[in-house]
């Protein structure tokens, strides 16, 4: 009697666990997340089309400086937890490309250089005072989650970077026509992360399709992704509502 409970409890246990996707079908799952991107965030529409004022672009700027800088911390905090040397000698890439190495300035200096860009002295962008309360809870948010998680997951909340050359492309394409005001060198930071993005994309989507195996591992890794995009959204959230008190207090 105790082998046929056993086995019906087996059969029922099938019955409530769906199957897990393919890799196919698995990495169609994470890339639909892309519909929750931040490039559809009304704030980057308006700014993508030219609507945006000086400003608000230097609102965004100063504010989006404080991922910047956070992210060789996340990075970082991946690799602590990583026990796999092969895989921390690819993820240390991520921290060289911003923080920088030898002659390479990284991408921490570029995005300074278009701050300088668009009339941000480097002592102002630095010191942070720019930044919105809003998007330090965010950002902070996504750097104690990597600290604490599973180095897998945190690297499957990288995914996000599937989505960013896209976005990149825009504004490579229609800041210099919708802000001429803007020094055209100070833009290098979106074009530099293009392929990087790409590099980062293949690398990450190979640890989450090996990781994320059984259906409740993979709905765990969509519920990371799309922490990720909303800690994003979250940050535009909160840039946009400064930069409309920034506005209300200069015409006050």
């Amino acid at each position: 009697m105790s082998i046929v409970l056993s086995n019906l409890a087996g059969y029922n246990q099938k019955q409530t666990d769906p199957e897990a996707w393919d890799r196919a079908e698995f990495e169609r799952q994470l890339r639909a997340k892309g519909a929750g991107y931040h490039i559809h965030h009304p704030f980057n529409v308006r700014m993508n089309s030219g609507q945006l004022s000086p400003d608000d672009i230097r609102c965004w700027v100063a504010n989006r400086f404080y991922y910047q800088i956070n992210i060789p911390l996340k990075d970082a905090a991946v690799m602590s937890n990583c026990p796999d040397r092969e895989t921390r000698r690819r993820w240390i890439l991520r921290m060289l490309d911003h923080d920088g190495y030898g002659d390479n300035e990284g991408g921490i200096e570029a995005w300074t250089r278009l701050g300088e860009a668009v009339g941000i002295s480097r002592e102002d962008l630095w010191s942070l005072k720019l930044v919105a309360p809003g998007v330090r809870f965010a950002v902070d948010a996504y750097v104690n989650f990597a600290r604490q998680v599973p180095w897998q997951e945190a690297v499957c909340s990288s995914l996000t970077e599937m989505f960013a050359p896209k976005i990149h492309k825009d504004r490579l394409a229609n800041w210099p026509g919708h802000y001429q005001w803007i020094e055209a060198g100070g833009l290098e930071y979106f074009r530099s992360r293009i392929s990087l993005a790409e590099r980062d994309v293949e690398h990450g989507l190979q640890v989450t399709l090996d990781y994320f195996t059984t259906r409740k591992q993979q709905a765990r890794a969509l519920e990371i992704l799309q922490f990720k995009l909303d800690v994003l959204w979250s940050m535009l959230d909160a840039i946009e509502k400064a930069c409309q008190q920034n506005s209300e207090t200069s015409h006050a």
